[in-house]
């Protein structure tokens, strides 16, 4: 008999919602994380009183009423609404695409107005039936709207043309003939109160958790450990890349301290002229209406990948979905390994979709007990 029922690799929301589960039905289970803290990226740092998410801007929404319950019940969440602004030189647009962002470019107020100007556009762009992600974005929005908020933006993000690129992108971004600048169409929408720390903090709790572990280095010894492993990381370094490496895209993140109590009136700001090197600048305390007598700051610079980066974006393009597919293959010749996760199943999860992946994947694993 093993010492432990479930080792878990990895303590971000999949991880960690998986522990929290199999715990709760009476399992035994261990996280590892080769980071020096728990909650993967969704972690907070406290900064001058001000909740700091290390990895990037965090803003759960969800639609499903029980997975809002069910977050909601290891910590409160506010009611801070995603409202970006986007930087085009000296211009300023609201986001997503909405009457107020028409109104900005062209100066009209009624949907038939903006939806005359966006089809004589895509008319004279030619296109009918969108190949890639910029015959999309300008099916859309049109030419003028494409070329000031979404061209520069993308091709920083992406590292390549934007008509190089999927359509599949461009859809997450919601377009909208009503003045409405909530940035997603879910019916729940908040942060934790006190930061992404208190949530993980609540699904760990009775977990035992060791930080600072690379699973990787002694994988046979931590795997005798447990009678099956979850596995969140990525698959083709768990395989050693022997089929070849998949492709994602990291940022650099500069986080600064600013002696003001405000920078620039909103959490998220989007700076889309390509020859700004950052793509969007975040003032954290905006998140939980602070006001603290300082700010923090982050500037996000999209980079290359390597392996030694942290992998924020996969890239799924037809190759590398290709390639994915042959490792999770591999993955499903291993009877005691269970994948999950961003990494692990090189998807571009909302943290309400990995909430979900995970909560299946435990329902799973107990019918089959």
């Amino acid at each position: 008999m093993k010492q432990y029922d479930y080792l878990i690799v990895g303590s971000g929301l999949f991880g960690a919602v998986f522990a929290h589960e199999l715990t709760k039905a009476g399992k035994k289970c261990l996280v590892i994380d080769k980071r020096s803290h728990s909650g993967g990226n969704v972690y907070c740092k406290k900064i001058e009183g001000i909740q700091v998410h290390q990895y990037g801007a965090h803003i759960f929404h969800t639609s499903d009423k029980g997975l809002w319950d069910y977050v909601n019940s290891f910590v409160e969440f506010n009611d801070f609404i995603n409202s970006p602004l986007a930087k085009y030189k000296d211009e300023t647009y609201h986001l997503p695409f909405n009457m107020h962002t028409f109104k900005e470019m062209w100066g009209v107020e009624k949907p038939e107005e903006a939806k005359a100007i966006i089809e004589q556009q895509v008319i004279m762009a030619g296109i009918t039936t969108p190949k890639n992600l910029e015959e999309k974005a300008i099916s859309m929005v049109g030419t003028e709207l494409y070329e000031k908020l979404i061209r520069g933006y993308t091709e920083k993000q992406w590292g390549t043309k934007a008509n190089l690129l999927p359509a599949s992108i461009i859809t997450r971004i919601p377009v909208r003939f009503e003045f409405n600048n909530n940035y997603f169409n879910d019916l729940y929408q908040g942060i934790p109160k006190g930061g992404y720390n208190k949530l993980i903090e609540g699904l760990l709790k009775d977990v035992e958790i060791k930080l600072n572990i690379d699973y990787l280095i002694n994988e046979d010894d931590w795997n005798e450990l447990a009678d099956k492993v979850v596995y969140t990381g990525r698959l083709d370094e768990l395989f050693k890349y022997e089929l070849g490496v998949l492709a994602y895209r990291s940022i650099r993140f500069d986080h600064q301290i600013l002696d003001k109590d405000n920078f620039q009136n909103n959490a998220v700001v989007n700076y889309t002229d390509v020859n700004v090197p950052y793509t969007r600048i975040l003032e954290h305390k905006h998140f939980e209406f602070g006001t603290q007598e300082k700010t923090v700051v982050t500037y996000e610079y999209p980079t290359n990948w390597n392996k030694k980066a942290e992998p924020y974006y996969p890239i799924n393009d037809e190759t590398n979905n290709l390639l994915y597919s042959k490792y999770k293959a591999l993955a499903n010749l291993r009877p005691n390994l269970i994948i999950g996760g961003r990494l692990a199943e090189y998807k571009y999860y909302d943290m309400h979709q990995v909430i979900a992946s995970a909560l299946s994947k435990v329902k799973k694993c107990l019918a089959q007990v």
